[in-house]
């Protein structure tokens, strides 16, 4: 049986990378344009606030990067960064745990795109497209290299 899941490992690897990019993706995008329901609660950020308006600016470029699994790593590490600095700076002097300060949200995407930096994009991203091309276009200057000597 672990053969068998470990050779599914990176599917369920892209498919949690596109589920945590989505999600953070929706956050940025309704904290930046007022939709999916923030309109509503009146959580939008005004245009150059800090530290809102640059999370969410962060929130929605990372979050689209690693969706789409395009430089995966560097974005879940600044998107991870910006969740723990959420944390830290915004919710935890209120109360020591996440459930007392309504840090969860922030602390949950925190340790799930550190995650992400450890593990890669996983199946089913661009990362992996990119690697491929390069490795094709580096193996036959390599083979030509061992031809000629």
């Amino acid at each position: 049986m672990s053969a068998r899941l470990d050779t599914a490992q990176p599917y369920a690897v892209g498919l949690y990378r596109i589920v945590v990019g989505l999600l953070f993706t929706c956050h940025g995008a309704a904290s930046l344009f007022g939709v999916l329901g923030a309109e509503a609660a009146g959580r939008t950020v005004d245009a150059g606030a800090w530290p809102g308006w640059y999370a969410a600016v962060i929130q929605l470029v990372c979050g689209s990067l690693v969706l789409v699994g395009l430089g995966t790593r560097p974005a879940a590490l600044l998107a991870s960064g910006s969740m723990a600095y959420a944390y830290f700076k915004v919710h935890q002097p209120h109360a020591l745990w996440p459930m007392e300060n309504g840090g969860e949200a922030s602390a949950m995407f925190c340790w799930a795109f550190l995650l992400l930096v450890f593990t890669g994009s996983g199946a089913l991203g661009l990362d992996r497209l990119v690697a491929s091309r390069t490795a094709t276009k580096r193996e036959p200057a390599t083979q030509q290299a061992t031809v000629s000597v």
